[in-house]
Parts: C-alpha cells; sequence; structure tokens
C-alpha cells in the first residue's frame, strides 16, 4: 500500500521541478492580468475622450435668430439686387461658450461657394448684445454682416436677385453645423427677410 523511497535525492526534484512550473504559471499570468489592465484603461481613456468631443459637437452649436437681405446699392434705379446678407447669431441651449473667430462659413449661391472662417476680416461681426466675438451667455446677439461682390473671399460671389437661392453652413471649431437656406423673394422689398 505504502511505497517505500530508497533515494531520498529524486522527492527533492521533483518537488523543485513542479515548483518552477507553479512560478512559470504565476509569471505569466502577471504579465498577463497587467497586458489586460493596461488596455482596459487605454480603452477607458479613448471612450471618454470620444464621449466628450461627440456631445460637444452636438451641443457646441450656433442658432441662427433672423436673416436679412440688404440693398446697399444708393442708385434708386438699383432696387432690385441684394449686395449684403446680415446673420444674427445666438448660441444654443446646452451650449459652451462660442469663440465666432473659430467659427468656419461656407456660402453656397449661384454659380460660387465660398469657404472663410469668420475671423478673416472677410465677414464683419458686430455685437448686438454681449460681445463681438464671443457668444457665453444665452441672452448674447452677434450679427455677421457677409458683403457680396466685395473685394474679399466673396469677391466671386454676385448680388441677389429675385428668385436666388443661397445656402449657408457655419461650423464652430467643435464640428458642430448650422444649416440655413435663404430665398430672396419676387418682388423685392429693402430690407429683404430671407
Amino acid at each position: 500500500m505504502f511505497e517505500t523511497l530508497t533515494n531520498e535525492e529524486e522527492r527533492g526534484q521533483v518537488g523543485i521541478g513542479t515548483l518552477i512550473v507553479f512560478i512559470a504559471m504565476v509569471l505569466v499570468a502577471a504579465i498577463a492580468a497587467g497586458v489586460l489592465i493596461n488596455t482596459a484603461g487605454f480603452l477607458q481613456t479613448q471612450a471618454e475622450a470620444t464621449g466628450e468631443e461627440s456631445t460637444a459637437q452636438v451641443t457646441n452649436n450656433v442658432d441662427i435668430v433672423s436673416s436679412v437681405g440688404i440693398d446697399t446699392e444708393t442708385s434708386p434705379s438699383d432696387d432690385t439686387t441684394i449686395e449684403q446678407i446680415n446673420l444674427v447669431l445666438k448660441k444654443s441651449p446646452g451650449s459652451d461658450p462660442i469663440d465666432l473667430t473659430q467659427t468656419e462659413i461656407q456660402y453656397v449661391g449661384p454659380g460660387t461657394v465660398t469657404t472663410t472662417q469668420l475671423s478673416d476680416g472677410d465677414v464683419n461681426l458686430v455685437g448686438i448684445s454681449g460681445g463681438s466675438d464671443i457668444l457665453e451667455s444665452q441672452s448674447d446677439r452677434v450679427e455677421v454682416q457677409i458683403t457680396l461682390a466685395g473685394s474679399n473671399d466673396f469677391s466671386a460671389t454676385s448680388a441677389l436677385t429675385a428668385g436666388d437661392e443661397v445656402e449657408i453652413t457655419l461650423t464652430t471649431a467643435s464640428g458642430a453645423q448650422t444649416f440655413e437656406t435663404l430665398r430672396v423673394s419676387d418682388p423685392l422689398s429693402t430690407p429683404e427677410d430671407l
């Protein structure tokens, strides 16, 4: 029933071999656990950053309160074109402060597409209430004045006539976009609500 060991050295060697295998398994498990913990931490950090960016794209946006086309020609015989578009902007509900100098405007009009920053000097920013560059509170209003066919990025554009349609896209620094389609009515009145 019991086996008698005649060589005591054999028993010690079996114990050391088992101990070496056990230590190797513990080391492999520790390395695998370290890799898993590092990967989980990296994925968590990346998921948090993606969530913050996605939230900013949805919430950090501007709203267009009003849009008006203006005939800036002083000649009474030229009351049939619009040479300037004025947009009044406010920040969307729940939005962080929006720096309008970091906002891009894209103008798609009859036969032309123009893209520029609101800070390039091609567009005038006029503060109505609050600051003129940053929309901080819900009551802040800024007027964006776009001069068509001027000596700026909009020089390739032409004055708008009755029946023309313009699409304007405002893109904030976080990537949120606001789209507005403006149509010139017939007959044309000055100023013209678009």
